[in-house]
Parts: structure tokens; sequence; C-alpha cells
């Protein structure tokens, strides 16, 4: 499902300027994800057609905790939520009224999502390639290195030692790009953020 290859990779996070200061924007990456522990951010979701123009733009907030915990709730114009914790992934769609679990495990491949485990060397599963800058932004382009990850490409953007872009390219030729502000690191979330409970009547399908 490309929603879920695009919402686990949302598992990127904010890092402290004062560390980037000399840093390449390689290593201003790696330290981003080596120095958060929890991230709330909102943000600002928009799916491109194959012309470039937007299809869809979404609203919401951002959650996370390492090790291997998130939470995505998507605000405007449609009611979802996606929470990862205890090695599962939760997709609540409220209007359709159904519950989609996945687990969060190797069978993911080389998907970002193994970006929030905090286990893993960021160049084993990634080649990486500076962008350039745009702007007061650094862009850094994440190719995976299998082939049967589901997507080409994820480029972040990162400005002022803060991330402020992603954009995500599948195999299927769709474009997503994220924008990140009011970005929180490392403060006190409360636990249940990353608890799922099941609302009552909703279906529920494992994958």
């Amino acid at each position: 499902m490309k929603l879920i290859q695009l919402i686990i990779t949302l598992g990127i996070l904010l890092i402290n300027p004062a560390v980037l200061a000399e840093q390449q924007p390689e290593q201003q990456l790696k330290s981003f994800l080596q120095k958060t522990r929890t991230l709330k951010a909102d943000f600002k979701q928009v799916t491109l057609d194959q012309y470039g123009n937007p299809a869809q733009t979404s609203y919401g907030v951002f959650y996370l905790r390492r090790p291997g915990m998130f939470r995505w709730d998507y605000q405007k114009p449609f009611h979802q939520e996606i929470v990862s914790s205890q090695d599962k992934v939760w997709f609540y769609d409220a209007d359709l009224e159904q519950v989609t679990v996945r687990s969060l495990d190797d069978s993911l491949g080389s998907t970002p999502a193994l970006l929030l485990s905090g286990t893993i060397d960021l160049e084993d599963k990634f080649d990486l390639s500076r962008q350039g800058r745009d702007q007061d932004m650094y862009w850094i382009k994440l190719t995976p290195k299998d082939e049967d990850s589901g997507f080409k490409s994820i480029t972040i953007g990162m400005q002022a030692g803060k991330l402020a872009g992603m954009e995500l390219s599948d195999n299927f030729g769709q474009l997503t790009r994220i924008y990140f502000s009011n970005l929180r690191q490392n403060i006190t979330l409360p636990a249940n953020l990353f608890t799922f409970k099941i609302p009552e009547g909703a279906d529920v399908l494992q994958q």
C-alpha cells in the first residue's frame, strides 16, 4: 500500500542546530537520526498528480518516540490515525470505520521505517547523495539499496539544523511532499499517545 509506505517514511526527526554548525548535510542527517528521542510537529502533506499539480492536501500533527513509536493524526480534510508501537502499525480511517494492522518488521525491507529503529547504519540501507541548496534549505537524497522497497527515493530538506521538508517518489510515479512546522524536540510525550484503541464498530484487517 502506497499510503503505508508513505506514512512509515515520515518518521524523520529534528536535531540540535548547535551540533550541525560545521557539518555537511549528510552528517547533519546522521546526527539528526541519532540524537532525537522524541518529536512533535505540525505537518502539511501535498500529493502531486502526474502533471505536478497538487491533487490532495492534508494537515495534522506528528508525534515520535524512539525507538519505533510514532503517531500521525490527520485532522483535515479527513480524520485518520496511524500509530506504531510494539512492532505493529495501526491505520484507522474514521470515514470508512476501518482499522488496518501491519507488522513493523523486516518485511518492510529497506523502507524508511527502519530509520525509526535507531539500530541501523543509514548507509547500509540507502545510498546518500547531496542535492544542493535551495534558498536556506539543504537537500539530501536517499535511494534504497533494496529494489523491492516500493519507492524510488526520499529527499530530505534541512534548514538551520531542523527538518523542514521531505519528498517521496514511489515506483508508481506519485510524488508526495511533506512540510513540517512548530517542531519541538526531546520533549516529554505521554505513553498513551502510542497506544491504539480500536474504535467500537470498526472493521479490523490484518496484513
